[in-house]
């Protein structure tokens, strides 16, 4: 299954029928039916004369291959240069989000008018999809995403701020928790990142957007508050179904690092998980800060 997800549908993160496809052996017959991995080269950027990874429980085709998250193949003890480490992602991520506060506090600092934060928004959208759909990871791209991204979110948290003072320090104290959480329960199993996880976080994340899309054209052609889905009490129960998606798909995003670095994923992939990071980051934040604005309303 082909994740959805704009960060995990990427080049060498696909999940076709097994998880964690980088240095995969090849399997056989696949050619027939165009998998671009059946051969070493065979349009595989990432394929090794010599496969290093041939335990890889997620390959397709690997008997019995065990649950996801058990059975892992021992790591070099360095890694292969060109490769993806954990110090990467720190690194990119860093950059990224760092990038996205500065600007925050200079849409606030500035007084940015409101239609230049949503201005902001679309252009950040754009960057985004653009983003989803290129071959390689562009960090250009992607720090331009962040900065129109943190415009938005600074005039944005500066209106909710208008509205419930200390909204924003308390959203973000509210997403440095969700963060710390998820990445304990995962590290402890305590949530498991398989098929069926995956395909459920998909399927709720498409369909709380959908519906929140009905929302705001109902909003927009109806006059109010649309549907009634992000005011009130069903207000503050979205909310908190946005938080626990967004804090699922925080665990994708681990998921998507350990693979990457576990495989052999090319060094350049960081900015990638930098990139899904700051997506879901973002998402937790806009959620929260939304549930703690109506309920200083109510």
């Amino acid at each position: 299954m082909r994740s959805s997800n704009p960060v995990f549908s990427r080049r060498g993160f696909s999940r076709t029928g097994g998880y964690a496809g980088f240095d995969a052996g090849p399997q056989a017959g696949a050619a027939a039916h165009g998998n671009p991995y059946a051969q070493p080269y065979a349009g595989n950027p990432y394929a090794q004369p010599t496969n290093p990874y041939a335990s890889n429980p997620y390959a397709q085709g690997h008997p019995g291959g065990p649950d996801l998250q058990q059975g892992y193949p021992q790591a070099p003890a360095q890694a292969a240069p060109g490769r993806m480490t954990i110090d990467d992602v720190v690194a990119r991520t860093g950059m990224t989000l760092g990038l996205v506060v500065v600007a925050a506090i200079a849409g606030w600092t500035l007084s940015l008018p409101v239609g230049v934060g949503i201005g902001a928004a679309i252009v950040a959208f754009v960057l985004g999809m653009v983003q989803t759909f290129k071959a390689k990871p562009s960090p250009a791209l992607i720090l331009a995403y962040a900065l129109f991204e943190g415009l938005f979110l600074g005039v944005l948290s500066r209106v909710y701020n208008e509205v419930a003072y200390g909204a924003p320090m308390q959203a973000v104290l509210g997403t440095m928790a969700v963060f710390a959480g998820v990445l304990i329960a995962y590290r402890a199993r305590i949530i498991r990142v398989n098929r069926r996880f995956t395909r459920f976080v998909i399927a709720a994340g498409i369909g709380f957007v959908l519906l929140m899309a009905a929302n705001a054209l109902f909003a927009v052609f109806g006059g109010g508050d649309g549907l009634g889905f992000r005011s009130g009490g069903l207000g503050i129960a979205f909310g908190v179904i946005g938080v626990l998606l967004g804090a699922a798909y925080l665990a994708l995003d681990f998921k998507q690092i350990e693979d990457g670095v576990a495989y052999g994923a090319p060094r350049e992939e960081s900015w990638l998980a930098a990139f899904g990071l700051t997506l879901s980051l973002v998402w937790i934040y806009t959620e929260i800060l939304r549930i703690i604005a109506i309920l200083n309303n109510d």
